[in-house]
């Protein structure tokens, strides 16, 4: 009964939008370029002194992209080719900075500062060509970088939190990381970015991404079409400056969670790819998810093809989310080989069963959308 359902449900949510006669295949992963874990040290200090990292996936899996894994990753891709003999692309959300936290402690926690991701790259270990094989991944289109952040961090909220002592943030300060399991908050963290609870803060959030866009651009050498909030959280009074940025599209799940003054819960609101706001920005909607090391026991790949049956059916595109933490092995290097060889399966499964598949990036599925509405 409860399959029945799904079926209807993955049905029904890809009636609405855009469509397409053409099988088309995005793949969006989230969080590049952040810093979560530094290393199993860290992880056994965080552990030793009550912090409970051992019940979340990202402290035990997640660190910042090192060499190896992303010439791993890469290797997979390149295995594989589409009817345009095109590899399959990652759109690589990225965050462009991260917490200086030096600056951060030599202010006495009066002032925020950050630092370009190229530059925290340069203090990590088995780091130093990452930057390289990114410039390496947008040159043979398997790695599409879009825009994820400035910081995958709510700078306010942290910074409140720090100026008031709060002792297992000041730990992980300590050992400089950020994303901890932290109670009675409205997600049991501070890394929705583009969150505010008071309606003064909106101004200060906006500088901070159109900050980070710019960064982007710089770091890149092209402006980023698309934008994912972190979390899926942000609010649509930041359309019109996000639009003179160059945003034109928003990836994401169906729902949107809308900041909500006063601490209060976040309002939801629901989306279709293709939905147009009122300045002509799309949506673009996740409707397939790869995510082997939050659900290790499930049969991901046979319900991945299950969705793209109905995607294509429905002449939709599949836009497949999958975050870094799947790809990741300085932690533990097992995380990243096993996952890969089901990555791997997936995407030989997909063209074996779809032959006039297309691989494409975000930003280009946008433009495509973009381009059929003139």
């Amino acid at each position: 009964m409860q399959h029945i359902k799904k079926i209807i449900l993955n049905n029904l949510v890809n009636i609405p939008g855009w469509r397409t006669n053409r099988k088309i295949v995005v793949i969006e992963s989230d969080d590049w370029g952040s810093i979560r874990m530094p290393s199993n040290v860290v992880f056994q200090n965080m552990f030793n002194a009550k912090i409970p990292v051992d019940k979340d996936l990202y402290s035990i899996y997640d660190s910042l992209e090192s060499n190896d894994d992303l010439s791993a990753l890469f290797d997979t891709l390149k295995k594989v080719k589409d009817k345009n003999n095109n590899n399959p692309v990652i759109t690589a959300n990225t965050i462009v900075g991260n917490p200086d936290f030096e600056k951060i402690k030599k202010s006495n926690f009066s002032n925020y500062y950050f630092e370009t991701f190229n530059e925290t790259l340069k203090r990590y270990p088995n780091h130093n060509k990452v930057f390289k094989l990114y410039e390496q991944g947008i040159e043979e289109n398997i790695f599409r970088p879009q825009f994820h952040g400035r910081e995958h961090l709510n700078t306010l909220q942290w910074m409140n939190e720090l100026q008031s002592k709060n002792e297992n943030l000041l730990l992980a300060f300590e050992h400089q990381m950020f994303g901890i399991p932290i109670k009675d908050t409205k997600r049991g963290n501070y890394m929705a970015a583009f969150d505010f609870d008071e309606e003064s803060n909106l101004v200060a959030v906006q500088n901070t991404i159109v900050e980070g866009l710019k960064i982007f651009s710089n770091l890149f050498g092209y402006q980023s079409k698309t934008l994912i909030a972190p979390c899926y959280v942000w609010s649509n009074k930041m359309d019109s400056v996000l639009n003179k940025e160059g945003i034109k599209g928003y990836q994401g799940i169906r729902k949107q969670f809308v900041p909500n003054v006063n601490g209060k819960a976040y309002k939801k609101k629901y989306h279709y790819t293709g939905q147009p706001n009122a300045l002509g920005q799309k949506y673009l909607v996740r409707n397939a998810f790869f995510e082997p090391t939050h659900f290790s026991k499930k049969d991901e790949i046979k319900e991945i093809l299950e969705r793209m049956r109905i995607s294509f059916f429905w002449k939709k595109p599949l836009i497949l989310s999958t975050h870094r933490i799947n790809f990741i092995g300085s932690l533990n290097e097992k995380n990243r080989k096993i996952n890969l060889q089901k990555f791997e399966i997936l995407l030989k499964s997909i063209v074996k069963e779809f032959p006039d598949v297309e691989f494409m990036s975000s930003d280009k599925l946008l433009e495509l959308m973009l381009n059929e509405n003139d």
